[in-house]
């Protein structure tokens, strides 16, 4: 690793690391993952050779690395590996969690699958409602998969209301699934986000700011106009929900807000939903027609909304149920 300050006022951090690789014997035997980062100054090529855009201030992060990990004739994204670790983690956390709710492993699986088409549904009609004009000229394409992507708020509030769905058909134990599916999910939110960085996803608006951030090099990446430095959006909520995490640890931690009846996952969704509508005020799509805000923005403080009534409800029903059970 290297850090040095160059005499144009710009510095570079060089970070390579190198292990055995019998796939690799163009390599000497060695596979390499190559990162670059440069922040003062202009942006840089591979070469060293420098390049500013016209009108648009200079990075102060720019990241130049390859984006795929490359095994003999294949490859892959490192951000495909990170999310796929991250749903790994995930999974194996509420794995634990059912166990310590006296609930059946292999339910789990099943309230997995239950997941799936909530989200893809949901994460669908909200990546609808950020692009409305597109689709209200084009509506058929809002059943093609291959035009636009998934939008993750209502992809969470989607899969969860499918998720739980399946928990009550199999056993009746929603709040206690629910209860098992709060640090996970956020948990898997967080690291997802932050994934987002080794793919030049989820790229913010144009800035000069301290922490604007670009992308160098032929990639591909995952943002349009990658080079332009930018709010990194992703790495923004990546850390605001990893602080919802410690939030929920600590939410958990406390008797009378762990009761397994879903009031932790309501807890810990209505905090990343205000995070995220923060978050979103950096991002890209445009303000709705008479509003300061973006449409991602109405739908996280939606999901925010329904949370604390979801919350107030629990509470109000706990609070007459002690009633009920006192004798009078």
């Amino acid at each position: 690793m290297r850090s040095r300050r160059q005499a144009n006022g710009f510095a570079e951090l060089s970070l390579r690391l190198r292990w055995a690789s019998a796939s690799r014997p163009q390599a000497n035997g060695f596979a390499e993952l190559s990162l670059r980062l440069r922040w003062g100054g202009c942006l840089y090529d591979r070469e060293g050779a420098g390049f500013t855009l016209g009108g648009v201030p200079a990075a102060v992060i720019a990241f130049d690395f390859d984006p795929y990990l490359h095994l003999g004739d294949g490859v892959v994204r490192w951000e495909t590996l990170a999310i796929a670790g991250a749903i790994f983690a995930a999974l194996i956390l509420a794995g634990v969690g059912a166990r310590a709710m006296d609930l059946r492993g292999d339910d789990l699986l099943f309230v997995v699958l239950g997941i799936v088409p909530g989200a893809v549904v949901g994460g669908r009609l909200g990546y609808v409602l950020l692009h409305p004009t597109f689709f209200q000229a084009q509506p058929g394409a809002i059943l093609d998969p291959s035009i636009g992507s998934l939008e993750l708020g209502l992809g969470v509030a989607g899969g969860a209301l499918t998720g739980g769905v399946v928990a009550a058909l199999l056993d009746g134990s929603i709040g206690r699934w629910f209860h098992v599916a709060s640090l996970p999910t956020v948990l898997a939110i967080a690291a997802g986000k932050l994934a987002g960085v080794l793919g030049g996803r989820g790229q913010g608006a144009p800035t000069n700011g301290e922490w604007a951030t670009a992308y160098v090099g032929p990639g591909p990446w995952g943002s349009l106009a990658p080079e332009i430095p930018a709010h990194p959006s992703q790495l923004y909520e990546g850390f605001a929900t990893l602080g919802v995490v410690l939030v929920v640890m600590a939410v958990l931690a406390v008797p009378g807000l762990r009761r397994p009846d879903g009031r932790s996952f309501l807890i810990a969704i209505g905090l990343w939903g205000v995070a995220r509508a923060a978050v979103a005020s950096t991002w890209r799509d445009p303000v709705i027609a008479g509003s300061s805000l973006r449409a991602g923005q109405v739908i996280a403080l939606t999901i925010a909304v329904v949370s604390i009534f979801g919350v107030l409800f629990l509470l109000v029903r706990e609070r007459s149920r002690s009633r009920v059970a006192v004798p009078g």
